[in-house]
């Protein structure tokens, strides 16, 4: 249940950042729902075909494509004020790339996949929606960058995937997992660590 609400709140999340991005390009209230579907459901629809994990996430559940869309529409609404919210944003990506991770990683799991596997998984769902969505508006990709990004993911990936190894309950695990993984972003973007 925790991760279920966790992950509600992670795409409205990621659909906002492509909205701010689709913003800056210029793009129309068509380009900014579909910039927010891209980047919101992107890494999850990629991690979906690799593992051969049907139906895809959001055509399972179709009202994520309404939730990437309504926070998309409210982004644009709220523009003139999100200059002011750039840290929160920082702060909500970093979030978002560890709940993505530890949902990636989940699905592999429940597919009785390796570790190296459920690991990747978690990594992909983390980070390719992100890069599909810079892609789309030319610039370089996030995680091609020096700045610690796919690094953090891979790490959240190992400790949940691990943590769950150790027997502790699922939800100390899940915060456990998003408190390291959170911090280490969190450092990663205010210390330049690379």
């Amino acid at each position: 249940m925790l991760l279920e609400v966790i992950f509600y709140i992670a795409i409205a999340a990621e659909a906002m950042t492509a909205a701010l991005a689709a913003g800056r390009r210029n793009m129309d209230w068509f380009g900014v729902c579909v910039l927010a579907c891209v980047t919101a459901l992107g890494g999850g629809t990629f991690r979906d075909v690799m593992l051969d994990h049907y139906p895809l996430t959001w055509v399972n559940n179709p009202y994520l494509l309404l939730i990437c869309c309504g926070a998309a529409l409210v982004t644009i609404a709220l523009a003139r004020f999100m200059a002011a919210l750039r840290w929160p944003f920082l702060l909500l990506d970093a979030l978002v790339l560890v709940v993505f991770t530890i949902i990636g990683c989940n699905v592999a799991i429940t597919m009785g996949q390796s570790p190296i596997i459920v690991i990747v998984a978690g990594m992909v769902t983390g980070i390719v929606g992100g890069i599909m969505r810079d892609i789309l508006c030319n610039d370089v990709p996030l995680v091609f960058s020096s700045e610690l990004y796919a690094t953090v993911s891979i790490v959240a990936g190992v400790l949940y995937y691990y943590g769950l190894q150790t027997g502790l309950p699922h939800d100390v695990v899940i915060l456990g997992t998003i408190a390291i993984g959170f911090a280490l972003r969190v450092l990663a973007i205010v210390l330049k660590l690379q």
